[in-house]
Formats: C-alpha cells, sequence, structure tokens
C-alpha cells in the first residue's frame, strides 16, 4: 500500500487499514485461475526452501500456461541472481516480520495497536545479526518507490518480530525478467529508524488517512464496492446478464485483445512483460506521442484552440522518435488545428483531458473501464471525442463503430444519459489526422440505428469473454505481432525455440 500509485484506491486501502468489513448483497465465484503474477513464483521459492511436506506458506489457483511458463523463467533468474554464498550464508525466515506498536497514550485514530507486515522474500544470517528483504518485481521501474516505502519497510527490517533486533538490514528489489537487481537501503538498525522518521510518519499518515475514492482496475476486487460513494452503476449497460460469474473489469482494448486471442487478454492482464519490439514500435510510439501531446496542450492553463505553430520539440519526455516521424507528427498536429475541440470551449472546467470513465454494470457484475481521449462541454452538453493518427490517407471499409469499438461504448454510455447534461449538443466525435488533412465524423448517439449496432458491438465482444474461465490460446496471424508471445506454449516462436 506505501507504493502508492494511480491503479490503487487510496480510500480502499486507508479502510482495509482500519479493519472495516462489508458483506456483498451476493456471494461472488472466484477465478479459477490464478490472477496474481507473482504468487507462483513466491510459492515456488516457498517450496525450495521449506523442509519436505511442510504446507505452502503462498497458496496458489491452477496457472494459466503463460503464468507458469512466467513463474519458471522467474524462478531461474532469481537463482542466478541470488547464488548461495558459502561465507555469509543466508536463510529464509519461516513468517514475515512483522512490526507492532501499541499507543502509550490517547491515539488520533482511536487506535489500539499499529501493526507492518513486509512482502517478499525475508532472509537473515543464522545469528540474526543480518535481515535481508527481497522484493520481487516484474521489471525496475526507472523511478525509485516512494521514500516513505522504504523508510517502513526498513522499519520493520529493523524492529520486527520473530527473532532478536538486527544490527544490519538492507532492502533488495529483484527483477524476474531480467535478474536485476537495485539497493534501496542497507545500513544499520540505528540507520534504519532513523530513515523511518524522515519519512515514515507522513507516509503512514497518507495510507491511514486517504479519502480519495478513485474508481478504476481497483475495484474489480474490492471489498467494499456495494457501498462505494463513488462507483456510478450502469445496469445492462453490456447487454449481458449473469451474475453467478466472478466480478471482472473491462476495457475496450481488452476486449481487441480477447478478440485476437483470449491468452494474450489473459496475460495482458497478468502484466508479463511484453517486448519491446511490439509495445514500442515506432507508428505506435508517434501515436502515443501526439496523444500525450495534445493531452497536455488541451489540459493544462487556460483552453485556447491549437494552432498550426506547432514547436519544433513538440515530443514529449519519455519518447524516442525518428526524425521521419517527428516531421509526420508536426504535419498531423497541424491538421489538427482545423478541428481542434477547445474551440467550442468557455473555459477549463469545459475540458477533460483522459478522463477515467468509470461504470459497474451490475447485471453482469464487470466494472467497466473507459479514457476517452478528450470530453468537452459544448454549450451544457458532452461531447465525447476520440483522436487517431494514420500515415495514409486511405479509410477503412468497415463501419466506423465497428472499427473503433471506444465509439460504441461511448454511444451507448451517451445515449443512456450516463455523462450528464444537456441532450441537446451531446455527440460522438472521431478525430482521425491523416497527412493530406484531418477527417471529423460526427456519430449521433439519439439515432436508433447507432445506439442498436453499438450495443449489438459490445454484447458481441463481451460475451464469450464472461464465460471464460481458461483463456485459451488461439495461434494464428496474430502471433506474429503478439506483445507476450514469449509466455505462450501455442506460439509458433516459441515452438520453434523448444
Amino acid at each position: 500500500m506505501f507504493k502508492g500509485g494511480e491503479f490503487r484506491c487510496p480510500a480502499a486501502d486507508a479502510l482495509k487499514t482500519r479493519g472495516y468489513h462489508t458483506t456483498d448483497p451476493v456471494p461472488r465465484r472466484r477465478e479459477r485461475l490464478e490472477h496474481f503474477a507473482l504468487g507462483p513464483f513466491m510459492a515456488a521459492c516457498d517450496a525450495r526452501s521449506r523442509p519436505s511436506g511442510s504446507p505452502p506458506r503462498t497458496r496458489t489457483a491452477p496457472l494459466h500456461d503463460g503464468l507458469r511458463a512466467w513463474s519458471d523463467h522467474g524462478v531461474n533468474a532469481y537463482e542466478a541472481a541470488f547464488p548461495a554464498d558459502p561465507e555469509h550464508p543466508l536463510n529464509e525466515v519461516p513468517e514475515p516480520w512483522t512490526y507492532r506498536y501499541r499507543p502509550s497514550g490517547p491515539d488520533p485514530r482511536n487506535a489500539q495497536e499499529y501493526r507492518f507486515t513486509v512482502w517478499g522474500r525475508c532472509l537473515a544470517s543464522a545469528d540474526g545479526a543480518y535481515r535481508e528483504l527481497r522484493l520481487p518485481v516484474h521489471r525496475l521501474n526507472r523511478d525509485l518507490p516512494p521514500d516513505g516505502f522504504t523508510a517502513v519497510v526498513a522499519l520493520v527490517l529493523a524492529e520486527g518480530t520473530p527473532g532478536p533486533p538486527p544490527e544490519h538490514v538492507r532492502i533488495v528489489e529483484f527483477a524476474l525478467f531480467d535478474g536485476h537487481t537495485r539497493e534501496l537501503f542497507a545500513g544499520s538498525r540505528t540507520q534504519a529508524l532513523a530513515r523511518y522518521r524522515e519519512h515514515g510518519p507522513d507516509a503512514l499518515a497518507g495510507v491511514l488517512d486517504g479519502r480519495e475514492y478513485r474508481p478504476g482496475s481497483a475495484c474489480g476486487g474490492c471489498p467494499y464496492l456495494s457501498v462505494c460513494p463513488a462507483l456510478r452503476t450502469a445496469p445492462g449497460l453490456l447487454g449481458i446478464e449473469a451474475p453467478d460469474r466472478p466480478r471482472r473489469t473491462w476495457s475496450v482494448t481488452n476486449g481487441r485483445n480477447y478478440r485476437a486471442c483470449p491468452a494474450r487478454d489473459h496475460m495482458r492482464r497478468l502484466h508479463l512483460p511484453r517486448a519491446d519490439s511490439v509495445e514500442r514500435e515506432v507508428t505506435a510510439e508517434r501515436g502515443r506521442a501526439l496523444h500525450a501531446y495534445l493531452a497536455n496542450r488541451h489540459g493544462h492553463g487556460s483552453p485556447r484552440p491549437c494552432t498550426v505553430e506547432v514547436p519544433e520539440k513538440w515530443v514529449p519526455d519519455g519518447f524516442d522518435l525518428p526524425d521521419r516521424e517527428r516531421a509526420l507528427g508536426t504535419l498531423l498536429l497541424q491538421r489538427h488545428a482545423a478541428v481542434c475541440p477547445l474551440r467550442c470551449v468557455r473555459d477549463g472546467t469545459d475540458v477533460r483531458t483522459e478522463p477515467r470513465v468509470v461504470r459497474h454494470d451490475t447485471a453482469a457484475d464487470v466494472v467497466v473501464i473507459a479514457a476517452p481521449d478528450l470530453l468537452y462541454r459544448d454549450a451544457d452538453s458532452w461531447v465525447w471525442r476520440e483522436t487517431k493518427t494514420s500515415a495514409t490517407n486511405r479509410r477503412p471499409n468497415r463501419p466506423l463503430l465497428e472499427f473503433y469499438p471506444q465509439l460504441a461504448l461511448a454511444v451507448v454510455l451517451i445515449a443512456r444519459g450516463d455523462l450528464g447534461g444537456a441532450a441537446s449538443r451531446a455527440r460522438v466525435e472521431l478525430e482521425v489526422l491523416r497527412p493530406g488533412g484531418a477527417d471529423l465524423e460526427i456519430i449521433d448517439p439519439f439515432t436508433s440505428v447507432n445506439r442498436t449496432a453499438a450495443e449489438e458491438i459490445l454484447q458481441a465482444m463481451v460475451a464469450d469473454w464472461h464465460g471464460d474461465d481458461r483463456y485459451a490460446a488461439v495461434p494464428g496471424r496474430s502471433c506474429e505481432r503478439c506483445e507476450v508471445a514469449r509466455w505462450c506454449s501455442s506460439s509458433p516462436a516459441t515452438e520453434a525455440a523448444a
């Protein structure tokens, strides 16, 4: 919880830490397969470190083939990164360390006890004088974890039980993907306590006193969903009714991935490492860079319509584009000026750049997540704008709602009155930036033909996925461009390597 991040819900974390419980009005079925990508790795390490026949500390559900391949890879990488050291042997401790503190007087939160535990591979020297925590992650992020996170972990290692207080502690991150490690803290017990005094109290207050409800991917497993004041319900949004299924989250991106291959969608949901050659392919990077530039341009300061004057260094930090793609991006941004939606708005309150639109379809028990490129207000009506880029002037020969299913979701949400505002000018817009100009397609969500088509498209995308528990691979042409093919036993590339 101390790592935070945009995909966590601060209010839910605060309720969990304080021990609040609520009961779902309808008992939910559990998923058949394991959905915690690091769980099988931890279970495998437990099995290797504990005496034969002892019960496993980490229990997992059956594994998808992709998760099994990933876990085996991670175990091998872990053993290579941390070979046995005969001169300074370390042993796995029987149970993780826990720090406990009982206030001696009145507590501002009326707490009787504070208790922190750590998660990871916990090791110690035979005499207990040295403790080490190895934190498994998929890959090492460019940014270090928050100071408060490291400070609280250091406190648990320095003061936690069982075992005598150590003299030295070390915290290290370990990447299962490539075996790289990164030291977050190493020092004496005194230094660990000083680190906590400097950064820990504020971090603790941030977790315990969180009040922000942040609907999103965390809603899928949230025990407080039935009483959440921030998550809006939209019964029947997806056009299916199956109350006996596990609660899940869904987005149009999930729907596209599942349609290409169920295993692909499942492995992406597990956040298994993706192939950079596919994920960061140059045309995809150019599209993401354009979206990032426009989001920043539309969302900061007083809203001013874009012009053909595009800065020479328009590419946002973190994107690496060759000169040809930079030049094409400049041209496409100049085309955007003719259809910039900020010409319609009055002030900053009329603009929402890449907002998170989250609705709970209670009939299907699915949390639907969308992120429009832009929501803006035209008079008293909300307009949903999606922006796409193309290096050619060719138009698709399929219906727009079918080719861009996020438009179908937008049509249904607006037609239901889900975004609020007046219906008079509410609409869905598709902006396609091409070298020859900008296409602006306007879709009326209130015509029966558009709404019916949109509802049918959504239902078709969701129905098979909603009833699927196994996510079998479907080998085919899409394997060549699959970013998680490395972990798939059915991929032609994997079979060839074997």
